[in-house]
């Protein structure tokens, strides 16, 4: 007697499952240069304005918007761009693409229904920035929230790779005596007390931090609240360092004894100061403080922002440099980077057909739109602003 086995799913209803058809289109990209103060980065490479229009795509960049990133106008017009000294006409084209979100007045030339690519800096936004974008209904999608396939930040994590590595190479210039410091050199050298220092904050930043600094022959210290985060630390480094969750007597302890002071930590929404201006007064004379947090506030409680034409000043004799956005001091690193992050994506969305169906293909982009033709689909936002939105599962499906 045979025997006939089914599962009950197999005969439930099922939803209907349509193609999604895909056919390539050509893109239409504007580039205008950055106007944000201390912003010298910019979205594409001359390489990958190469890759772009060789697949046919065009390239509009206002001239010299590559400067302050050591690439200049010939370099793109040979790579296929076209140069325009027309801001208006750039903001016309279909997608624009920036470092630093666009002003109120930009947005205001660009064209009803188009899309922009930029970043977003919620901390610096008000409201009306947001009833621009849905008055234009303009489809905008954040760097910052575009999130990988490992649930990764792409942008995020390699920005605060550079400022991460970046932080040790400004805190040992900052040590020399030309600087104000004590005349050290960073590092280990034979016969000489190497190096200490302390990094507060175990995510992408200090990971990077310590990498650069260990690589120097630096003793390094770390602090986190977070245990996964030290144990993952250890691990990754090759090597075995000092950790800690932030107690305040065991960090005014490895304080009192560093040269340099690395502010690394990231909260929510400000950053949490765990090095009040009395523990301080502990530090060595002429000891460095660089707080990569500063643009969320900083995790010292002396750290005020500075810009990269005067970046220190001193409190009891300790040296802090806190300028936010570090990897603009590394213009052309960082527009590298961010270019080897857009370029893939840029040419995925020509290959799907446009941006309506990258969305609903690829949960990475999906993720990084924040306003779907002009309405707000980033729940944080709209609980930040006290905004509607809504979720974009609900909008495109």
């Amino acid at each position: 007697m045979s025997r006939i086995s089914f599962s009950l799913q197999s005969i439930l209803p099922q939803e209907e499952r349509l193609a999604v058809f895909k056919s390539k289109c050509d893109l239409y990209i504007g580039i205008p240069k950055e106007t944000s103060y201390q912003e010298k980065r910019i979205c594409l490479t001359p390489d990958a304005v190469s890759a772009l229009t060789s697949h046919g795509h065009r390239v509009m960049i206002e001239a010299g918007a590559g400067e302050d990133a050591n690439y200049s106008d010939k370099e793109y017009s040979d790579a296929g761009a076209e140069i325009t000294f027309d801001t208006k006409k750039v903001f016309c084209c279909p997608i624009v693409l920036k470092v630093e979100p666009p002003t109120l007045d930009e947005l205001d030339m660009m064209n009803d229904q188009a899309i922009l690519i930029s970043a977003i800096q919620t901390k610096t936004q008000e409201p009306p920035y947001f009833e621009k974008i849905s008055s234009k209904k303009i489809t905008a999608l954040a760097f910052e929230y575009i999130r990988d396939e490992d649930g990764s930040y792409p942008a995020v994590k390699t920005l605060s790779e550079i400022a991460g590595t970046a932080s040790i190479a400004i805190a040992s210039e900052l040590m020399a005596n030309s600087a104000g410091g004590k005349g050290l050199l960073f590092g280990n050298i034979t016969g000489v007390p190497p190096t200490e220092v302390v990094i507060i904050g175990a995510g992408t930043a200090g990971e990077f931090a310590a990498r650069a600094a260990i690589g120097m022959g630096a003793n390094v210290k770390m602090f986190d609240n977070s245990i996964v985060k030290l144990r993952r630390m250890q691990n990754v480094l090759g090597q075995r360092i000092y950790t800690s969750t932030i107690q305040p007597k065991i960090l005014l302890k490895s304080l009192r004894r560093c040269d340099v002071a690395i502010g690394a930590l990231r909260g929510k929404n400000r950053t949490p100061i765990v090095v009040t201006e009395t523990m301080l007064e502990y530090m060595k004379k002429g000891a460095v403080i660089v707080d990569i947090s500063i643009d969320n506030g900083g995790c010292f409680e002396s750290s005020k922002i500075t810009t990269h034409k005067n970046p220190t000043y001193e409190v009891n004799n300790v040296i802090h440099y806190c300028v936010p956005n570090i990897p603009s001091r590394y213009a052309k690193t960082a527009s590298v980077s961010l270019s080897n992050i857009l370029t893939p994506y840029l040419l995925e969305i020509a290959e799907d057909g446009g941006i309506e169906n990258s969305i609903r293909c690829n949960p990475a982009l999906k993720n990084g739109v924040y306003f779907y033709h002009g309405i707000l689909t980033n729940k944080s936002l709209g609980e930040w602003f006290d905004l509607p939105y809504r979720d974009i599962n609900l909008i495109v499906f």
